[in-house]
């Protein structure tokens, strides 16, 4: 049996991490992507308006998301992600003005809790508990339908945390998705949730590395290619029409198909998938941030959600944010702006902006949306699937889109090829 020979079609995070898992294990691997650049919702421009390299959303990582640590020592970048050594969480209520800072303990028991002054204002041991069950989850259930969404603790910490995780109104959310968010990050300590940003950009640091390894692995990766059509023999794939020819495929050679789920539905008639999405809108502000402030803020009574603060921009994120897709930009840049100005102690002028509107971001993590992720394998015995919208466990993460690709690619190395 000769050289594994993979076409992966898509090169978003999940493309990318399979390409890249694949090209590793000695696999001759052809990446092919629609669109002009790599890195798919996870990338980086020069916008004209400001004159700066921004990214087109704000992408938080924490500093325990395996997949993310495997994935940046694969591709030779284990240092591009900038952090505090410990967990800590500045918040601001633009209501009422309090401010303050979660800072979590490194291990699983949570005695910050209990100390005045590391925890949640106002919140009782009582209150934390009451969350306590949404580490088992619900599979079918809402997250209201688990636990009460109120008190000091749901609104200054699980209420905005899971909004931001899930990208979804968290008392509707799947509780399932966001027991698995907590486990994943709040039970495991703040050793393993501590914020992570790329820097000084997320083409830097998750997809430029990606593609220089894939270049020196052999792989062929190509650009402005999109896939038309999957021709199949009942069984196997056998064709890949891309818009610049057909592709035959060899006895052996398989498929990874990372295309966002939309499309892949196209390509694969009868695939149930999610249907339904959320938007998030991103706004960027050519300003030097204050010298004290936090790399990360969450915010409060304002339709700010989350402010980012880098050396040459303030960023800020919206998360299920339908409500303002059809509000004019500059209003919108204003409103957002208004509200960092506030929040950061600013002049209310408003400096040079860029507001990125992503209407389709995620898909809508509710309890029949999550029903109608598929799993990587599909009819076809060389064709797996792999995209954060997959059923991962996780919602539409960075770290959900990494262990699909990963999990796409063991799949492959280890079923063996007909």
């Amino acid at each position: 049996m000769g050289q594994l020979k993979v076409h992966v079609v898509g090169a978003g995070l999940a493309g990318l991490s399979a390409a890249a898992a694949l090209a590793e294990a000695g696999a001759a691997v052809e990446l092919s992507e629609a669109a002009a650049h790599a890195g798919g919702r996870c990338r980086s421009y020069v916008d004209a308006q400001l004159g700066l390299t921004i990214d087109n959303g704000n992408h938080l990582v924490l500093s325990g998301n395996r997949a993310v640590a495997r994935y940046l020592a694969l591709i030779g970048e284990r240092e591009a992600l900038a952090g505090p050594d410990s967990a800590a969480f500045a918040f601001v209520d633009l209501a009422n003005g309090k401010r303050w800072t979660l800072r979590p303990n490194p291990g699983p028991l949570p005695w910050w809790i209990l100390r005045r002054g590391r925890g949640v204002p106002d919140a009782r041991p009582g209150d934390y508990l009451a969350m306590a069950p949404l580490a088992a989850g619900g599979r079918g259930r809402r997250v209201g339908e688990v636990v009460r969404c109120d008190g000091p603790v749901w609104d200054r910490l699980m209420g905005p945390f899971l909004l931001a995780a899930l990208n979804h109104a968290p008392t509707d959310a799947a509780a399932d998705l966001a027991s698995a968010v907590v486990r994943e990050s709040l039970l495991r300590g703040g050793a393993a949730y501590a914020p992570r940003i790329a820097r000084p950009s997320l083409a830097a640091a998750f997809v430029e590395p990606a593609l220089d390894r894939l270049a020196a692995r052999g792989a062929r990766v190509r650009l402005q290619r999109r896939l038309m059509r999957l021709v199949t023999d009942g069984s196997r794939v056998t064709r890949l029409e891309f818009s610049d020819g057909p592709v035959a495929l060899e006895p052996d050679a398989a498929v990874v198909l990372a295309a966002p789920p939309w499309v892949a539905a196209e390509l694969l008639p009868g695939l149930v998938a999610p249907d339904a999405f959320e938007g998030i809108v991103n706004g960027h502000f050519r300003v030097a941030p204050p010298a004290a402030a936090p790399m990360m803020t969450g915010v409060l009574g304002a339709t700010v959600e989350w402010i980012f603060c880098f050396e040459d921009r303030i960023s800020v994120t919206v998360s299920a944010a339908d409500r303002l897709m059809g509000e004019p930009r500059e209003a919108l840049a204003a409103r957002l702006w208004a509200d960092v100005a506030r929040a950061l102690g600013l002049g209310a002028e408003l400096p040079p902006w860029q507001v990125v509107k992503e209407k389709r971001a995620t898909f809508a993590a509710t309890v029949e949306q999550q029903a109608r992720r598929p799993g990587p394998r599909t009819a076809y015995d060389n064709l797996v699937l792999a995209g954060d919208w997959t059923d991962t466990g996780l919602p539409a993460t960075i770290e959900g889109a990494l262990r699909s690709g990963f999990r796409a690619a063991d799949l492959l190395q280890k079923e063996p090829r007909r």
